[in-house]
């Protein structure tokens, strides 16, 4: 089953930087496109960035340029660098795996990590 474990949110100032990580257990980490999203207080949960088993990577246009997704396969581990932060990018932040086998669909979600850009 899988498992997934975030960690390295926080309070940053307005063009500061946080990296995020997601521990995912072994047994998800090698076949399943990892991925980020958030959800700001009253809004939706949206997909911030993927990185699909290829190494193919998509960011959603708000994040493009500022923010990176990678993975260290010795660690089982997913990242997001985020950079040039903007209070916009306030939100709990959520680590995802997941996997499409013909008509079924798997996805594990972590626990949340809060992120919160203010001056």
């Amino acid at each position: 089953q899988g498992q997934l474990v975030e960690s390295g949110g926080g309070l940053v100032q307005p063009g500061g930087s946080l990296r995020l990580s997601c521990v995912a257990s072994g047994s998800i980490f090698s076949t399943y496109t990892m991925g980020w999203y958030r959800q700001a207080p009253g809004k939706q949960r949206d997909m911030v960035a993927r990185l699909f088993t290829g190494g193919y990577t998509n960011y959603v246009d708000s994040v493009k340029g500022r923010f990176t997704i990678s993975r260290d396969n010795a660690k089982n581990t997913v990242y997001l660098q985020m950079n040039s932060l903007k209070p916009d990018d306030t939100a709990v932040y959520y680590c995802n795996a997941h996997r499409t086998v013909g008509w079924s669909a798997n996805d594990y979600w972590g626990q949340g990590t809060q992120v919160t850009v203010s001056s």
